[in-house]
């Protein structure tokens, strides 16, 4: 696969080849994006004639890039007598200053060339191989073509404009060009994305924070925003790469809600750059000690959008938090139920988790009390329409068979539940981990319940429910001949026995009885699980197990990050160390970005991770997961009035300390390996 590269403005971005160019593509989006609709598939530059290649690509910030290029084939770059720069912004629209130099002594002519096409292509009509309904059209002005698509109502706009005289046509803009001797030419490209509400006008404009900001301020703002989280001090190189990228990519990944008109956290470049309900808890979830302000925004619109009805086509149930939303047309045509779509199991407990956990970390009583029918309606929702079979867990099957979700939990490809041989269970299923999430939500529930919402006796009541539980799942799930809980129950109640990851979130949860936690974490760091980069998704020898499999043998770095959480929690600190330490030695060989995903090859076989070749990057979960990593590390975990500090680093990171965590005791100093000891707490 051609290495690509990405700039980003939340959920406006650009994929390009390296010399910066964009060819119509069905098989991955390549592009100019926003809301779901690319606004360009051609954006094609040619001097006389020719394609030009890369010299060097200056991609540092995620906003703006610039590529350096010669024509000619790579072995005559040797004495070039002409030389382009491409330098890309972008902001709500795009920028690109187009720059001729001629490096000659003699004065020099050139046809410059731009193709330039847009298919309107939804996200969705990509990944499917989807053709358009609508129709396209192309209008010449001067120095400007715009292009227009238009559905019905569905009204989409992509205008291009040169600030140099240019030939318009229909397919792009000719300059035909003269430059003096070691002189330069250059135009400015603007192109305008947009889209067109019922009365006629782009609905971005109306919302509050501003539409279409320019590179300056995006920097302001993403500079603000990371100044604001802790400062960290280590020896780790590793990890100060991570955490400085964390920052950055979290930053790049606001994207403005047209509904609340906040910024909430995209899920991650290029499929998933819009609110999804697991994706946006869990990552929230890894923030939280870092940058709480993230999370408020997420929690509300969530909380906005919660189910109210029964409504098969979206898997809509009341209680029932939403998996994804989405803004492009097939989604307004209903030809996918993603408006919003709520297929997922985990989302609804996760939510009060969630929410529990923003309070432990800001003490905002406030907000609990303010979501207390939206949470007691997603903890009804676990005993109701959760509970499919009447079972006491959480099943899942989708209510809309040609084009919902069929796997509903984390693993939501079709083949990532699995038992041992390989074989698919039918549905509904019960996979591990959502009975994890169960759990954990009925005791945080009884915990807002007896704070906040005064009614002990619903706190009784789900302190009840939640052990009980708790000794069904472990009786239940228990594999006792291989000494571990199944992937999940089929529909006759037996186990689908493959070996996962599934089981580290147990850990993160709870659930498991004392007992038994050494049994899985040993599993965890075995080497059937541990490629000593991560834990796999599956293990090997399993009848599915393939290390470039999307969820049958990859290491996913957010998996690991809740599992490393899991262990600490039950004791395993130097378990947890271990995955900690592999994860971020990975985070080296991707820049410091971790991606979705990455192959889970035995570490042995080539010394370095293996990349996953259609993997989101950035990803927002991935960017949080150096943040939770370095939370295990330092054993933060909020109680009460106290931040409870427990450092357990991996021997040979050397120092490692946080300064400045945000929270509900003012600034605190996190002390690290390398400070003097303490008692275990900080008291503000």
């Amino acid at each position: 696969m051609k290495q690509l590269v990405s700039i980003l403005d939340g959920n406006t971005f650009v994929v390009s080849d390296r010399r910066g160019d964009i060819e119509p593509s069905y098989d991955f989006p390549t592009g100019l994006f926003s809301f779901d609709t690319r606004f360009l598939s051609t954006w094609l530059l040619t001097l006389d004639g020719d394609r030009l290649h890369a010299l060097s690509v200056d991609d540092a910030r995620s906003y703006r890039t610039r590529y350096f290029l010669a024509p000619g084939e790579p072995t005559h770059y040797l004495d070039a007598k002409v030389s382009v720069i491409r330098r890309r912004s972008i902001g709500g629209s795009l920028g690109e200053d187009l720059t001729v130099l001629n490096h000659s002594g003699r004065e020099m002519r050139f046809d410059v060339r731009l193709e330039i096409g847009a298919d309107f292509a939804d996200l969705f009509e990509i990944r499917h191989k989807r053709r358009k309904k609508g129709a396209v059209t192309a209008t010449v002005g001067e120095n400007e073509l715009r292009l227009t698509y238009r559905r019905e109502a569905f009204h989409r706009e992509a205008v291009v404009t040169s600030t140099a005289p240019a030939h318009v046509d229909q397919g792009g803009m000719t300059w035909s060009i003269t430059v003096a001797p070691h002189a330069e030419w250059s135009t400015r490209l603007h192109v305008a994305t947009n889209i067109y509400g019922a009365r006629g006008e782009d609905f971005r404009a109306t919302t509050p924070l501003g539409w279409g900001r320019g590179p300056d301020a995006i920097r302001t703002e993403q500079q603000e925003l990371i100044d604001r989280a802790p400062k960290l001090g280590c020896d780790h190189q590793p990890l100060a790469g991570a955490y400085r990228q964390s920052l950055n990519d979290l930053a790049a990944l606001r994207y403005e809600s047209i509904t609340l008109g906040v910024r909430l956290v995209a899920a991650g470049l290029p499929w998933f750059m819009t609110l999804f309900g697991r994706d946006s808890i869990l990552t929230s979830l890894q923030v939280l000690p870092f940058l709480p302000e993230l999370v408020l925004p997420t929690i509300q619109m969530l909380a906005g959008l919660q189910g109210h009805r029964l409504d098969d086509f979206r898997d809509e149930e009341p209680g029932k938090i939403l998996h994804e939303l989405r803004y492009g047309e097939t989604a307004g045509f209903e030809e996918q139920p993603h408006s919003p779509y709520y297929g997922s199991a985990d989302a609804t407990p996760l939510f009060v988790i969630l929410l529990d956990e923003y309070e432990r970390w800001t003490g905002d009583a406030a907000l609990i009390r303010q979501l207390e029918f939206t949470a007691r309606a997603a903890l009804s929702w676990i005993d109701t329409y959760g509970d499919l079979l009447g079972t006491g867990y959480v099943w899942y099957r989708t209510r809309n068979p040609e084009t919902g979700l069929e796997n509903q939990c984390w693993k939501d490809s079709w083949d990532s539940i699995s038992y041992a041989d390989g074989r698919l269970p039918g549905f509904p299923r019960a996979t591990c981990e959502i009975q994890g999430y169960a759990y954990d939500a009925k005791l945080r529930g009884a915990r807002m319940a007896r704070l906040f919402w005064n009614d002990p006796a619903y706190a009784d009541r789900l302190e009840r429910e939640a052990a009980a539980l708790k000794e069904r799942f472990n009786r239940d799930f228990w594999i006792a001949d291989k000494g571990y809980f199944a992937t999940a129950l089929d529909p006759q109640g037996r186990h689908v026995d493959a070996l996962t990851s599934n089981i580290g979130h147990l850990l993160w949860s709870g659930i498991v009885e004392e007992s038994r936690a050494a049994l899985i974490a040993e599993h965890l760091l075995s080497p059937r699980l541990f490629s000593g980069w991560g834990v796999r998704t599956l293990a090997t020898g399993q009848g599915r197990y393939n290390p470039i499999g999307y969820h049958v043998g990859t290491v996913w770095p957010f998996d690991n990050a809740f599992i490393a959480w899991g262990l600490s929690r039950y004791g395993f600190r130097e378990e947890a160390g271990r995955i900690c330490q592999a994860m971020l030695e990975a985070s080296r060989y991707f820049n410091g970005r971790l991606p979705e995903a990455f192959a889970g090859y035995e570490r042995h076989l080539t010394d370095y991770p293996v990349h996953y070749p259609t993997a989101c990057s950035p990803q927002a979960w991935s960017a949080g997961t150096p943040l939770l990593l370095l939370r295990v590390m330092l054993g933060l975990e909020p109680q009460g009035d106290h931040l409870i500090i427990d450092p357990a680093v991996p021997e040979g990171m050397g120092r490692v300390e946080l300064l400045d965590i945000p929270g509900r005791w003012g600034q605190v100093d996190a002390l690290g390996r390398s400070r003097t000891p303490h008692d275990g707490s900080h008291r503000r």
